[in-house]
């Protein structure tokens, strides 16, 4: 296993190399179209290259990155990188933070900060967090997991790094994407830990009668299909094929950029302009942290390893849960759906927001989380 450095400590060579790479895109012959119609619109990918190569100041965001609480565990012999924000209160609630792709821990950073500290936010210091957010494996600073067939899973190692390594015998956890998944995996495996769960997306029943759903189920697997027709190749892809897709993405910074690029703008409540919901800065230093740390590749894993079945199920978690829908996120299933596989304690239905909920609506996403675990802290 590779040695952990939970600091970023970039050359001046990389850099370099990052830029003449940037500035030597060999562009595609262009399509008789215009804007997002068959993919990345070319002139917004075109302006933030030049800016990445140009006017970016690397080294602010790579400073503000290293300032971040990291801390590095061995958990079973696999190093996990995670931040960890003391709350303010003494009797802060335990709280494990899991992002998506194609985010990061820095993608919930902010609102770790919102959690820890709510009075410096309007909020009652009673109900702060301590908040940990640890590098998915393969993210980042956590290196991938070492085989395929390795037994600990992510939600183990979270449970290892929450319960065994920090000391919380009861604690909460807050997932979106594949963080809902992870999430869910444990509390289903480890409910005797978990307080309660909050969930930005929820898994589907492993089983179902197709005669029993009601109208807003069969609407909303309708919705599904759908989207998966017009929206998820990006899915298929790594889950099926991902390493044909990595050469390319870790040999050039504009096609990496261009692929995440499309998802922050798809997936996000930004009526399809993307810089109303996230700054050029947030969209590339999101892309450096994946340049510098050449983990595209590994990121994909996560989808390989459920499209092969070599990830658990979701079965059934009978611990506290809430579901906190954004209009503009992936799916949005109706509660009865929910209901099937959780024991949904609270369900919100949000009036904005998309798939990066921490960093799109931030104060939103506290409130809901702050309510649902009162009660139970």
């Amino acid at each position: 296993m590779p040695p952990v450095s939970p600091v970023l400590a970039v050359t001046d060579a990389e850099l370099d190399e990052l830029r003449a790479r940037l500035t030597a895109t060999r562009w595609p012959t262009p399509w008789p179209v215009s804007g997002w119609a068959a993919g990345t619109d070319p002139g917004e990918l075109r302006r933030l290259v030049a800016h990445w190569a140009s006017d970016y100041d690397w080294r602010a965001q790579e400073a503000a990155v290293n300032a971040l609480p990291h801390h590095v565990a061995d958990i079973a012999g696999t190093p996990l990188h995670y931040l960890r924000f003391d709350g303010e209160h003494p009797d802060a609630l335990p709280l494990v933070l899991t992002n998506g792709w194609p985010s990061s821990f820095l993608e919930l950073a902010g609102f770790a900060r919102l959690l820890a500290t709510p009075s410096a936010h309007g909020g009652a210091a009673e109900d702060s967090f301590t908040v940990v957010v640890p590098s998915l494996p393969g993210f980042a600073f956590s290196p991938q997991r070492p085989s395929l067939a390795d037994p600990l899973q992510t939600h183990d190692l979270w449970h290892h790094l929450m319960h065994d390594e920090l000391g919380f015998t009861r604690f909460g956890a807050h997932g979106g994407d594949l963080g809902a998944g992870i999430t869910s995996r444990l509390a289903e495996a480890h409910p005797e830990a978990l307080v309660g769960i909050h969930l930005t997306a929820v898994a589907s029943p492993t089983s179902y009668d197709p005669a029993g759903l009601t109208d807003r189920e069969r609407a909303y697997l309708d919705s599904v299909a759908a989207w998966s027709a017009t929206e998820g190749a990006y899915q298929h892809q790594q889950s099926t094929r991902p390493l044909t897709l990595a050469y390319g993405l870790a040999d050039s910074p504009t096609g990496l950029l261009a692929w995440m690029l499309e998802k922050y703008r798809a997936w996000s409540d930004c009526g399809g302009e993307v810089s109303t919901r996230f700054s050029d800065d947030f969209l590339l230093t999101q892309a450096s942290l994946y340049w510098f740390t050449n983990t595209v590749s590994t990121s994909f894993r996560p989808y390989y390893e459920y499209g092969r079945h070599l990830t658990r199920r979701v079965e059934r978690v009978d611990v506290p849960t809430a579901v906190a829908l954004f209009p503009a996120d992936l799916a949005l299933p109706p509660r009865s759906w929910a209901e099937r596989t959780y024991d949904v304690a609270q369900y919100t239905t949000m009036p904005r927001g998309g798939h990066f909920a921490a960093h799109e609506e931030p104060e939103l996403l506290a409130h809901d989380l702050v309510e649902f675990f009162r009660p139970l802290r």
